[in-house]
């Protein structure tokens, strides 16, 4: 069987090289980081994530999907907080059983890391950086610990190794028809905590999405097994109120005295949290082509970063490995066209959902707060209940199924557009039967 060289151990990375493993296929995994199992978890930088029905189907099929929601807290739908603390709560699907599962990254790291060496023929290396890739060649060359440079040789390096891929990185530089494109937002976000209560329980509803949207940001909150949320503000870096003009201790309680009354109590360590996590940035990456002939491919992340406000950059990614299985299954003695058909049945997907995260984040923070906005969230759980088997709000589709992201987009597109001539008709009917009534 052949070899298979991995960058990045991160979620997807364990991930894949369980898929392999499971393969047969002889699998080394390089990360460079510590592991995660001794806590070495950077703090500041861990938007929990939400495990929902892509992720969840990805780990079935390794056997993993209980051991890894044992973990989670069933989140069924959005907690929204307006100014005055007055608190509205939305249901995500019209279903109460489908709901997202909030988990910390550690824990669902550990679990695929512990799932890949389970298998005798997949060995994991911690402390090992990518430094370059000889395409043609398949081999890496990584900087250990120490400083020392090592040679690590296989039939096929795959990246796995995030936002900012060393891998990817050698393609672009060695490639010459490499297409490349990052989109920062201008919104930063950084990331505090709401401790548990003395008991030990959560001070908010547990099993919601908490949302604080105030038109340009927001703050969101997601449960923890321990009793606290982690909360995360996505906020402008730059402007006469953002993260640049916020130093003080002073400046940072008057902005969160205005903009969360209701969470301010709640949250002991605001000040010390404020200071000392760093402010992230928010990107979103397109590339082609993931590989080149047998020898490379890219996987999540270091293929298609998205932001994070749809909740499915992990599921995202968990199901390229989905994906790229089946490919190396139908193709197991041509590489080469097995990478193709993985790049040709993912690529459209990740360019729709990269539009809808971006979608997402303004229907967040601006149009949750709206009356509007939840009446048609209810129109649409009504016409999913009365017209299951035709109509899916978009939400679902995305979340609660495995239909693929770009013809879920497609298909919401076109219901909003019957739906919209379906009232204007019905609002031009009344109309009429009103003026031939007062006639």
């Amino acid at each position: 069987m052949a070899k298979f060289i991995l960058i990045g151990s991160g979620l997807a990375g364990g991930l894949l090289a369980a898929y392999l493993g499971r393969r047969g296929y002889d699998v080394d995994l390089y990360e460079r980081r510590a592991d995660p199992r001794e806590g070495n978890i950077v703090g500041g930088r861990s938007i929990n994530l939400a495990v929902s029905t892509r992720g969840i189907h990805a780990l079935e099929q390794l056997g993993i999907a209980d051991e890894v929601l044992q973990h989670a807290i069933p989140m069924r739908g959005r907690m929204i907080h307006d100014k005055s603390g007055n608190l509205h709560f939305a249901p995500y699907d019209v279903d109460p059983n489908k709901h997202i599962n909030s988990i910390g990254r550690a824990a669902l790291n550990t679990t695929v890391i512990e799932a890949a060496q389970r298998y005798p023929n997949v060995r994991v290396h911690f402390n090992h950086r990518c430094t370059d890739v000889d395409l043609t060649e398949a081999v890496c060359y990584l900087e250990t610990e120490n400083g020392q440079v090592i040679k690590a040789r296989g039939d096929a390096v795959i990246g796995v190794d995030g936002a900012f891929s060393a891998v990817r990185q050698s393609m672009q530089k060695k490639l010459e028809k490499f297409e490349y494109d990052e989109n920062y937002l201008a919104h930063g976000y950084k990331e505090l905590t709401i401790p548990s209560a003395p008991d030990g329980s959560w001070r908010m509803e547990k099993e919601a999405l908490h949302i604080w949207p105030r038109k340009s940001f927001m703050m969101i909150a997601l449960p923890n097994p321990d009793g606290s949320f982690t909360c995360t503000l996505f906020w402008e870096f730059e402007g006469p109120r953002s993260f640049a003009t916020t130093k003080t201790d002073d400046d940072v309680r008057r902005f969160f005295n205005e903009e969360f009354p209701d969470a301010v109590p709640l949250m002991p360590t605001l000040l010390d949290d404020f200071r000392q996590n760093p402010t992230g940035s928010l990107v979103t990456i397109c590339c082609a082509p993931w590989s080149y002939k047998d020898k490379l491919a890219l996987v999540g992340d270091a293929a298609h970063a998205v932001v994070p406000f749809y909740g499915q950059g992990m599921n995202a990614a968990f199901e390229d490995c989905v994906v790229l299985d089946e490919c190396l299954a139908e193709f197991p003695d041509n590489r080469e066209r097995a990478f193709s058909k993985y790049f040709a049945r993912r690529k459209e997907n990740a360019d729709a959902l990269a539009a809808l995260a971006i979608e997402n984040f303004i229907e967040m923070r601006d149009k949750t707060a709206s009356k509007t906005f939840r009446a048609k969230k209810k129109l649409d759980h009504l016409l999913e209940g009365l017209l299951s088997d035709i109509y899916l709000p978009l939400y679902t589709m995305v979340t609660f199924t495995r239909i693929p992201y770009a013809e879920a987009a497609r298909r919401a597109r076109l219901q909003d557009r019957i739906m919209y001539a379906a009232l204007i008709l019905l609002a031009m009917s009344i109309l009429v039967a009103l003026t031939l009534l007062f006639r």
